[in-house]
């Protein structure tokens, strides 16, 4: 079974990626929603890794969003936005990304993950990391 860190964490990269297509969706001009969507292709292979090691240990694949989790309520609110402005897609992709780092570092500081956990956290740091950069550089533009 996999740690409850772990299994947090893929249901936080789950949430990002409804996340993503959400405001692929939400977004106005062709350019965002294109840098998004290959943003959502990202995540989705980062997705994919966290789940091949939960399939590894046996565990069942994180295939629906949380509900209760933070992110998901973060992202769900681009949808009930008055007006889906590219500056309000960019401010919640932006604070989306800074959670999933924080819990990405959190974790990645913690003793709280398994060897081979921590190796695929590790791997997927880097999108995750990627992916808060392209948030600041999103919202500097479209602000």
């Amino acid at each position: 079974m996999s740690s409850s860190t772990f299994k947090s964490l893929t249901d936080t990269t789950f949430d990002s990626v409804e996340g993503y297509r959400q405001a692929a969706e939400k977004a106005d001009s062709a350019q965002l929603t294109q840098a998004l969507n290959q943003r959502l292709q990202q995540r989705e292979a980062t997705l994919r890794q966290m789940n091949a090691e939960l399939e590894r240990q046996g565990d069942e694949l994180v295939t629906k969003g949380t509900v209760t989790g933070e992110v998901h309520q973060m992202w769900q609110s681009i949808t009930s936005m008055f007006g889906n402005s590219d500056d309000n897609v960019a401010e919640r992709v932006e604070e989306g990304e800074d959670y999933i780092k924080n819990k990405f570092q959190e974790a990645l500081d913690s003793n709280q993950l398994e060897g081979q956990e921590r190796a695929v956290v590790q791997q997927c740091y880097d999108d995750i990391c990627q992916g808060e950069r392209f948030g600041d550089m999103i919202e500097k533009q479209y602000d």
